[in-house]
This record gives structure tokens, C-alpha cells and sequence, in this order.
């Protein structure tokens, strides 16, 4: 193995180790905060039965698309370019100058969220083929 190989699997195992530690500490902090709430509720009504509530998580909405608007803004943005456009060409002219900033994470999120929606609508958007998937709206009938 190169020195330059070793040195990135080096960084690359400390930060996922550092991330393990803060996972871990967050994770107990949530054990603790669960555990008060748990005592109080006992507190409140000692006959309640804890074991019936289920863990519920929250899905994090789209900060810039609200909920079905998403494929229309891709059709528009597809319907304004001259040349079939990849998903991450879509992606960032969706993004263009909206606030705030997408992350790395977010951008790839919503690029997975742009393939999906254009796979969706195989009647009205076709995929150019090629190595990177362009994809352009289909000619209309007209």
C-alpha cells in the first residue's frame, strides 16, 4: 500500500471515528432524556404501560420544494433548456440562487429525489442514454 493510500485510510477511519463518539454521547444523552420523561409519566399515572408507545421519527422536509412540486419544477426546467440535462445539471439549476445553501448531503438527496421523479414520468420525459442519462421531455403530439 502507497503512503498516500495509508494516510487517506488513516483520516478517513478517524473521522468515521469521530463521528462513532458523538453518536455515542448523543445516544446517551436521548437515553437520559427519555428515561425523565419516562419517570415523570410514571409519576403522573403509575398504572400507565410505557411499553405501548412506539418509537416515531420525523421525516425532515425539503427546505426549497414543498410537498408535489418537485417533478413540476423539473418538467419547467426541462421544457426551458435547448439540450437533454443530467440529473445533477437539474439539480443544480433547481438550486440556483435559492437560500440557503444546500449541503452536499442535501444535493444528493434531492438529485436521488429528481431520478426518481423523472423514472416516474416515462411517459412525458425520455432518457437520452448514454453513460450520464440525459434526459429531455418527449416531442409532443402536436
Amino acid at each position: 500500500m502507497e503512503p498516500r493510500d495509508q494516510r487517506y485510510l488513516t483520516q478517513l477511519h478517524a473521522e468515521l471515528a469521530g463521528k462513532l463518539s458523538a453518536n455515542q454521547r448523543e445516544t446517551k444523552r436521548l437515553r437520559l432524556a427519555i428515561f425523565q420523561v419516562e419517570a415523570v409519566m410514571k409519576m403522573l399515572s403509575p398504572d400507565f404501560n410505557i411499553r405501548l408507545i412506539a418509537p416515531k421519527r420525523r421525516n425532515v422536509g425539503n427546505p426549497w420544494f414543498k410537498r408535489g412540486t418537485l417533478s413540476r419544477a423539473v418538467i419547467d426546467t426541462l421544457r426551458r433548456s435547448a439540450v437533454p440535462m443530467t440529473t445533477r445539471e437539474i439539480t443544480d439549476a433547481l438550486l440556483a440562487g435559492k437560500k440557503p445553501e444546500a449541503t452536499r448531503h442535501q444535493a444528493m438527496v434531492l438529485q436521488a429525489a429528481i431520478l426518481a421523479a423523472l423514472r416516474a414520468r416515462n411517459g412525458t420525459v425520455v432518457d437520452g442514454g448514454g453513460p450520464r442519462g440525459k434526459w429531455r421531455l418527449k416531442e409532443s403530439a402536436n
